[in-house]
């Protein structure tokens, strides 16, 4: 391409965009002219053929017609765009205020981890109901009616009509009440499973909140022992608090289980020397022990073949004595604080 027609391209480019009336038009002439297949890139690719001494000259003129068709498309779309003294028009290439991107909860993050840890050791993780009948809640895990071990659960009673099998509906107050649904549903053992929910109790301090939420291991099968609820626990703590962290077994009564244990980690917040949070520095994380006969024959296990061991933690409890997470105050995690929030 000779420089005549270099300057008789660029002067019909600025006749024709001086010309559009909408951007619509001022889009496909940036297009004709300046795009990947435009004319300007075309005789771009012309210079190869000229000689060597003329390559400078007409390169300088392209470029200069191409700034020139610039400079007329930015005014042409300033002057479509302007009414009555205010710009009206929206450029979609304009890259855009990018919204904050969130992130997960913590509570989120403990359940990813927890599950993670226990899926190692061949747990499977299921779910079951939030809203729970009586025989699954108690009933079936050896509390009667009116039995006082229900006490401990401050639970809250769904207004609505009993089932003539099943009894009350309950919100769940423990994830123990998916224990006699999972033999149900497996039928014959082994059974290793983790399930992990929301449960809810009438309580309110700086270590319990009304809904929470638990993981609940349960583990069925032939020549089941303490030692191996024991040295479940002990992987999970050493995986999840730290190495140096401890854990201990303190007997307890519950009535689902036989023997019982309460389970305590070493707290985290004042390092085992006393706390609000703690006593004597330690944390009650939850219960665990050998599963009841009575519950086994529930769920329809037979007990002189089977046994095993089941253990229920809060995980915001577990969380809070984390290593490196020194939280005081259960009820922080739920109040929407952002300046908490962001930290994590």
């Amino acid at each position: 391409m000779s420089e005549e027609q270099i300057h008789n391209l660029r002067n019909e480019a600025l006749s024709l965009i001086m010309g559009t009336t909408t951007q619509e038009e001022l889009e496909n002439l940036r297009i004709n002219y300046l795009g990947r297949q435009g004319k300007i890139n075309q005789a771009t690719a012309e210079l190869k053929n000229l000689p060597a001494e003329k390559k400078s000259v007409v390169g300088k003129i392209i470029n200069d017609a191409k700034v020139a068709i610039e400079n007329a498309l930015f005014a042409q779309k300033e002057k479509l765009s302007t009414k009555d003294g205010q710009t009206t028009w929206f450029d979609p290439t304009i890259p855009s205020v990018q919204p904050q991107r969130g992130h997960l909860h913590l509570v989120t993050y403990a359940i990813e981890e927890i599950s993670q840890i226990f899926n190692h050791l061949g747990f499977v993780r299921v779910r079951y109901p939030e809203v729970e009948w009586d025989w699954f809640a108690f009933e079936s895990l050896n509390m009667p009616a009116s039995h006082p071990a229900r006490d401990e659960w401050e639970t809250f009673f769904v207004d609505t009509k009993s089932h003539p099998k099943y009894g009350n509906m309950v919100l769940t107050p423990h994830t123990s009440s998916g224990q006699v649904r999972e033999m149900e549903r497996v039928k014959m053992p082994p059974i290793r499973m983790i399930n992990i929910a929301k449960c809810y109790r009438r309580q309110s301090d700086v270590s319990h909140v009304p809904m929470f939420h638990q993981f609940e291991g349960l583990v069925v099968d032939k020549d089941i022992s303490i030692v191996h609820l024991k040295g479940t626990l002990d992987y999970f703590a050493r995986r999840f608090f730290g190495a140096s962290r401890k854990i201990r077994l303190r007997p307890y009564h519950f009535q689902f289980t036989e023997p019982s244990f309460e389970v305590d980690v070493s707290c985290g917040v004042c390092n085992g020397s006393g706390c609000k949070l703690c006593k004597a520095g330690w944390l009650e994380l939850g219960g665990a022990g050998m599963v009841h006969p009575n519950v086994l024959t529930n769920g329809g296990i037979d007990p002189s073949k089977f046994c095993g061991f089941a253990f229920g933690w809060g995980v915001e409890r577990t969380f809070m004595m984390k290593a490196g997470i020194k939280i005081d105050d259960i009820r922080i995690l739920y109040n929407a604080d952002l300046r908490f929030l962001k930290q994590f």
